[in-house]
């Protein structure tokens, strides 16, 4: 692990994987999707905030296609961000939703090598349009990512206020770096 990046190193590069499950929200209930994703890494160099804060920067872009059809059901665009002096992790979030979310956590190391990165946000963390705070109002988000032998394994639960009721939106997908 490079000191550049510090736990935000292992991320850098291109994974894709095939074997994602999506459950989401649906009028009648929920919808189940299997879906492949690719998911970039790229370094987006360091952030200095106030002359106090280092955050060492990684710009991502998720693609998300079901695989039934090849439709695009999710892209996602963002930062995960590593401060050194605290070693918090953040990572924004932004989706064509007209929602973006700020989530805070830390990194794990494992006796293994392997390494879990874990990220939450509250309500005050997320930012939505009217039209998302009245229709699919997202209340929490939380991401867990383990990286192992070469592999990146996530799974993500978006709690949303939608179609009358709370719905916990999940995704999971395992990933290999190309």
């Amino acid at each position: 692990m490079s000191e550049t990046y510090g736990p935000l190193e292992a991320l850098i590069g291109t994974w894709k994987g095939d074997k994602g499950t999506d459950i989401a929200p649906d009028p009648d209930g929920k919808e189940e999707n299997r879906f492949r994703e690719t998911l970039v890494f790229e370094p987006a160099g360091e952030a200095v905030n106030a002359e106090e804060q280092s955050l060492m920067v990684l710009r991502y872009h998720q693609s998300v296609e079901r695989i039934d059809d090849g439709a695009v059901i999710h892209d996602q665009t963002g930062y995960w961000m590593w401060d050194r002096n605290t070693g918090d992790i953040f990572q924004s979030v932004a989706i064509p939703r007209a929602v973006c979310v700020l989530a805070k956590g830390k990194a794990q190391t494992a006796e293994d090598g392997g390494m879990t990165i874990g990220v939450a946000a509250a309500q005050a963390d997320i930012v939505q349009s009217p039209f998302m705070l009245e229709k699919a109002k997202t209340t929490s988000f939380t991401h867990t990512m383990t990286l192992r032998d070469g592999q990146l394994h996530y799974f993500e639960t978006t709690m949303v206020d939608i179609y009358g009721s709370a719905f916990e939106h999940t995704d999971t997908n395992t990933l290999t770096k190309v």
